[in-house]
């Protein structure tokens, strides 16, 4: 019976992960339908590109992305700023639940920025006016699922969000949603400002 436990313990810890993490609803038929709630764990559909190793992510990434306002992003002129990278897509209920807060952080700590990378196939316009509808504070962008950033792994599930600190580096990331305080609480741990007290409900 030991051996089957630390057999079996690494594989429940990882589904216990993924567990709040969103998977894409399955392709449906060419006439509209309503989407339907997504499962709760598992990998966007887009494929990654093969030559991508399973761990893409440097110690140091760049990020250069054209966001839904006609600018240029680029994550090398935000050194000296916390920036959170937030993978995320229209349909995932988690995703869209984190962003009043991202926004919230991106307006209100003056040492934090935050950029949306939409993964996803949307068409310019189609974000636009989702985003009418779901105003955030901080740039979006949407990521071509066929060539995704090299420097970030390939989401094994949204929202997925990187923590990049003020030396350009990766000090966090996490699979799932986030609460401001979750970034704030990685931030303090990283060696930046303290984070702020949680409000009711947030996770510590």
């Amino acid at each position: 019976m030991p051996h089957y436990r630390h057999v079996l313990m690494p594989i429940l810890a990882t589904a216990v992960v993924l567990l709040g993490a969103c998977q894409k609803p399955a392709p449906q038929p060419e006439a509209a339908q309503p989407a339907q709630q997504a499962p709760a764990a598992a990998t966007p559909e887009a494929p990654a590109p093969a030559e991508k190793p399973a761990s893409a992510d440097t110690a140091t990434p760049t990020l250069k992305i054209a966001t839904t306002d006609g600018r240029q992003y680029d994550l090398a002129e935000h050194r000296g700023k916390w920036v959170v990278v937030n993978f995320w897509a229209t349909w995932c209920k988690p995703c869209l639940k984190e962003m009043p807060d991202l926004s919230a952080l991106d307006t209100m700590r003056e040492h934090v920025e935050v950029i949306g990378l939409a993964y996803e196939e949307i068409e310019p316009a189609d974000m636009q006016a989702f985003l009418k509808k779901h105003p955030v504070a901080y740039p979006i962008a949407i990521v071509d699922t066929y060539s995704p950033p090299a420097d970030f792994d390939t989401p094994r599930g949204l929202p997925m969000t990187y923590l990049i600190g003020p030396d350009g580096k990766i000090a966090d990331k996490f699979l799932g949603p986030v609460t401001a305080h979750d970034i704030e609480s990685a931030i303090a741990k990283a060696g930046g400002p303290a984070a702020a007290p949680a409000k009711p409900g947030e996770k510590s």
